[in-house]
């Protein structure tokens, strides 16, 4: 499955699952992160990590190893 990790810079793409449990899980979904939202890909920093995008109306920067949690439709 495709994860947010792989979306290319300027795409937009669906969340369709959300891995991991518990309190990292919980996070991710307290960060407006939830299964149907849609996520633009605004940039990536020049080393891969953080990967910068727009939830929900606002700017987000989050770790590759948390990207990878998020599975796209």
């Amino acid at each position: 499955m495709k994860t947010l990790k792989d979306a290319k810079v300027g795409s937009t793409v669906t969340v369709a699952r959300l891995n991991g449990t518990g309190a990292l899980k919980r996070r991710i979904m307290d960060m407006g992160v939830t299964k149907g939202t849609d996520i633009y890909v605004r940039k990536v920093a020049p080393l891969g990590d953080p990967i910068e995008v727009t939830i929900r109306g606002y700017e987000l920067s989050i770790r590759k190893a948390d990207a990878e949690m998020i599975e796209l439709a």
